[in-house]
């Protein structure tokens, strides 16, 4: 089904576009919920043109995919039809200027710590191959007393410099959360390929999180009931529940809505 090409008189309303496709494909709203796992009620308001109950034009645009995927239908025209509606999508201009600043900030460093180590490492080395050398002479130059036959020799040096290494530090461990108490979910989402958007509630809908997650940034979460999670652009993002990894979240750009209890990682 196509509503790009008829008169924007005469076109139909994104809700009324959705509905007419699930209707027109034999499907029920529960039908849809379940395959899409967007909420019973927010399809029934989506159908309504009712955005507010979304969370934001970024999570109504991936129910909006999520939904005409369902029904196969075209999302594109619908997304166009949103944003021409709702103000059109935001500029991602900032982002780029953000990302660049913080590649060009963190390049510098590293050349510092590898010469400074090198630096180090050097020195050490030279420092200890400088004590062999002149320990060696005053050993083979210095007197002997008369008929001491049993004079010890010089002690040798412990350790060679060729053994001595800088410590090394110890990576972080992606499962950190493991071994948390088992009365209580814990969900640490990192945006491992890209930045996400999340929203996290606990049984009652208290919101205990919310806001952009940017790339390599993590967050933990933990509530002793259930954590209801909402994830944007679900394919960039790594999550461990309750110690364990999550595996296929989801797909880049779409929005997932997830819910966990205390135990194995099990989407509601």
């Amino acid at each position: 089904m196509s509503i790009g090409n008829s008169p924007e008189a005469d076109r139909p309303s994104v809700g009324a576009a959705l509905q007419k496709a699930r209707i027109g494909a034999g499907l029920t709203v529960e039908e849809v919920s379940t395959t899409t796992r967007v909420r019973i009620p927010l399809v029934h308001a989506i159908e309504q043109d009712d955005f507010s109950r979304c969370g934001g034009d970024v999570y109504a645009r991936g129910h909006i995919r999520a939904l005409a995927r369902a029904v196969s239908l075209d999302s594109r025209p619908l997304i166009d039809q949103f944003d021409a509606e709702h103000g059109g999508r935001p500029a991602p201009t900032p982002a780029a200027p953000l990302f660049e600043a913080e590649r060009i900030r963190s390049e510098p460093r590293r050349p510092n710590w590898t010469a400074a180590m090198v630096a180090a490492i050097v020195a050490v080395v030279g420092f200890a191959g400088f004590t062999l050398f002149t320990g060696g002479d005053k050993s083979d130059s210095g007197p002997v007393a008369a008929g001491d036959a049993h004079a010890k020799p010089a002690p040798a040096p412990t350790r060679h410099p060729s053994t001595i290494k800088p410590p090394l530090k110890p990576e972080p461990s992606d499962s950190a959360v493991a071994g948390l108490p088992k009365d209580k979910v814990t969900i640490k989402v990192t945006a491992r390929d890209g930045q996400s958007w999340i929203s996290a509630k606990d049984a009652s809908g208290k919101l205990l999180e919310d806001g952009l997650l940017k790339q390599g940034e993590s967050k933990t979460i933990t509530d002793k009931k259930r954590i209801d999670l909402v994830l944007g652009n679900a394919g960039a993002v790594q999550l461990y529940v309750n110690g364990k990894e999550v595996k296929q979240v989801g797909e880049k750009g779409t929005v997932e809505r997830l819910s966990y209890t205390p135990g194995d990682p099990q989407a509601g």
